[in-house]
């Protein structure tokens, strides 16, 4: 049965980009299932040239090659790749075998490329190496074999794919007398299954060994001789589905290869991570810093909190702290009323101050307020050194204050005892007027911190006490401050939106925090934008170790294409092998940030109580994520150049 139609395949190379050299000449061939064809000639005669166009790894030439039928010449750059995949089987003189792989896994590789499990690949490559008498080297690498056993891998793996032909060029070239008769005896026996096997050959006594003798002169065909009968055994051939290379399969092959060149793979992947490792402690200390903050302001006033103010005509004409210290319009009925009417509000609290107005007098000392408030929840109960909160006609003092009036450095003294209280005000007529009431001290607490011009340090009275000492003058005042508590910590922040939508002021301690958190931010993506410069030099050092790669690993592409690889598959390994660098800086990077955290921590915690460096797994991950990201872009040129690599020049490259 005719499997293999030549039919006036011509073939020239251009010199120097014009010159046409040529090289077959109008050659005709035909080949049947089951013969073993020498196809013999000197040097340069054409017949390694014939071999490629045969086995689809040259389509450059003229005429047409049918093989059961269809034409090579009208195949699409796929269906060659498949067509080499599934129909040829390829044995080289040098043996051309991967030399990271292990014998077996020479053999799977082609399998890999089609839809066999890997359970069946592997029986099947176990066979087939049983079968060739290498059942006991099946873990072994090659340069552990002698040249015969490595030839036998060769056509173990020509033959995993149960090709319809076998492309043996020079087989015995390279082995001693005994081996090269075991190898020719090993072909001939693939030839009475039913297998076309051809063998390109200069030595006139591998030429005998077959069924039939094609010489080639200078190009063309001097004599097609018949030695013996060819095989009648039927031959069905590969019936596999071809699918690209698996990217848990690339991904192994990469880390295969990436584990020979070690050092230079774990110093390439430490000089990755250093870029990640700058952007990632920048990130984290930025972190670090707010957390700390919010955290220490939440220690001192309550997380659902968001203190509500009115803003008044002078205050809405300043800026910056000058704002902040001036006092608002008083709220209304109705301003309260809003307020604790909006959404995710539980409740309010009203705060009405007096600044600048108050005295205290006790027996013969006087000391002067600050300010006046009204006592509520928001108060740290944490602060208070000595007595209880105030109730009825009581008042809370501050440490400094009460010292003052004790005239010693016992302020507990004054707990219990009674002191006046005046307010400066001026009436309706605008005349200046003196309130008066008589108040008992219930205890005294220490301002935490060190006090600026906006952290006043008031005394503190229930609300109905203040409000009474107006009302016993025929005067009123209005609260100054309403506290809306929130019913979660998520809803803080939309509170605070919707009160200044209503036309109030937000949080002065919400402010505050978002210039401090802003200003922090802006450092922290400028540091890091520095640090960040490093990812681009580790992207051009992956870029380049990737290139050197494709160069050392030229002849292992033209391997890969010749047993059917697409150039996406080989695209994919140098994809997987960028990506497992990026991994791997990652990774790295991960780990000395977090160790260095750790140190640093310790010795902030140490000298100044605090942990400032804070590795959330959100940076973790985002590390890692961008460190692979960057080698992949980084791969992308070497990996599409490795794709374009010629399978002949590079089957040719040493």
């Amino acid at each position: 049965m005719t499997i293999l139609e030549v039919k006036h395949v011509k073939k020239s190379y251009t010199l120097y980009g014009k010159e046409k050299v040529p090289v077959l000449h109008d050659v005709n061939l035909s080949f049947e299932t089951g013969e073993f064809v020498s196809i013999l000639g000197e040097s340069g005669c054409g017949k390694s040239t014939l071999m490629n166009i045969i086995g689809g790894m040259d389509s450059d030439f003229e005429g047409d090659i049918l093989v059961r039928g269809k034409n090579l010449s009208a195949m699409t750059e796929k269906e060659m790749d498949d067509y080499r995949k599934n129909n040829i089987g390829f044995v080289f003189q040098n043996f051309n075998l991967i030399p990271h792989l292990s014998v077996l896994e020479n053999v799977t590789i082609a399998m890999q490329m089609t839809d066999t499990s890997e359970k069946e690949r592997n029986k099947r490559a176990i066979d087939i190496l049983t079968e060739v008498g290498l059942k006991n080297h099946l873990n072994k690498r090659p340069n552990q074999l002698s040249g015969g056993q490595k030839q036998r891998v060769s056509i173990a793996r020509a033959l995993s794919n149960n090709p319809d032909i076998i492309l043996a060029d020079e087989p015995t070239g390279a082995l001693d007398k005994e081996n090269g008769d075991q190898i020719l005896a090993l072909l001939d026996s693939i030839a009475q299954k039913g297998m076309l096997v051809i063998a390109v050959t200069h030595s006139q006594k591998v030429a005998d060994s077959g069924t039939r003798i094609v010489k080639v002169e200078e190009g063309r065909i001097k004599d097609d001789i018949h030695l013996k009968d060819r095989s009648l055994t039927s031959y069905e051939g590969s019936d596999e589905t071809s699918r690209n290379l698996g990217l848990l399969a690339s991904f192994k092959m990469a880390l295969q290869n990436m584990k020979l060149n070690g050092k230079r793979n774990v110093l390439v992947a430490l000089g990755g991570s250093i870029g990640i490792l700058s952007v990632l402690l920048m990130l984290s200390l930025g972190n670090g810093i707010t957390s700390y903050m919010n955290n220490e302001i939440n220690a001192s006033m309550d997380p659902l909190l968001v203190d509500i103010t009115k803003p008044s005509e002078e205050a809405s004409d300043l800026r910056g702290p000058e704002a902040l210290m001036t006092t608002g319009q008083p709220f209304t009925d109705a301003d309260i009323e809003t307020i604790r009417n909006l959404p995710n509000v539980d409740h309010v609290e009203t705060i009405t101050s007096v600044d600048g107005k108050s005295t205290l007098v006790y027996e013969e000392q006087s000391e002067g307020l600050t300010q006046l408030t009204t006592f509520t929840d928001a108060f740290d109960k944490e602060t208070i050194t000595a007595g209880t909160f105030p109730e009825g006609n009581q008042i809370l003092l501050p440490l400094k204050t009460a010292n003052k009036l004790s005239g010693n450095d016992q302020p507990d003294s004054m707990i219990g005892k009674s002191i006046h209280l005046y307010i400066n005000e001026m009436d309706a007529n605008h005349k200046p007027i003196i309130l008066e009431k008589e108040v008992t001290i219930s205890g005294v607490y220490e301002a935490t911190g060190q006090q600026t011009p906006m952290q006043q340090t008031p005394g503190y009275l229930p609300l109905q006490t203040l409000e009474q000492m107006y009302t016993d003058n025929g005067m009123t005042i209005g609260p100054i401050q309403v506290n809306a508590y929130a019913t979660d910590m998520k809803y803080v922040n939309d509170i605070n939106a919707a009160a200044v939508d209503a036309g109030f002021s937000g949080s002065q301690t919400a402010k505050i925090m978002e210039r401090i958190t802003t200003y922090v931010n802006m450092a922290t993506i400028v540091l890091a934008g520095i640090a960040g410069i490093s990812l681009i030099v580790s992207g051009i050092m992956i870029l380049v170790v990737l290139y050197i790669s494709v160069v050392e690993r030229t002849k292992e592409i033209g391997i890969l294409r010749a047993i059917g690889a697409r150039k996406k598959d080989i695209k994919r390994i140098f994809f997987s092998e960028s990506a497992l660098l990026g991994i791997f800086s990652g990774v790295i990077a991960v780990i000395l940030a977090a160790i260095i955290s750790y140190v640093l921590n310790i010795f902030l915690d140490n000298a100044f109580g605090a942990k400032l460096i804070n590795l959330s797994g959100y940076y973790i991950v985002f590390g890692i994520a961008v460190s692979t990201l960057i080698s992949i872009i980084a791969g992308l040129m070497p990996s599409s150049k490795a794709a374009k690599l010629d399978p002949m020049e590079s089957l040719r490259y040493e």
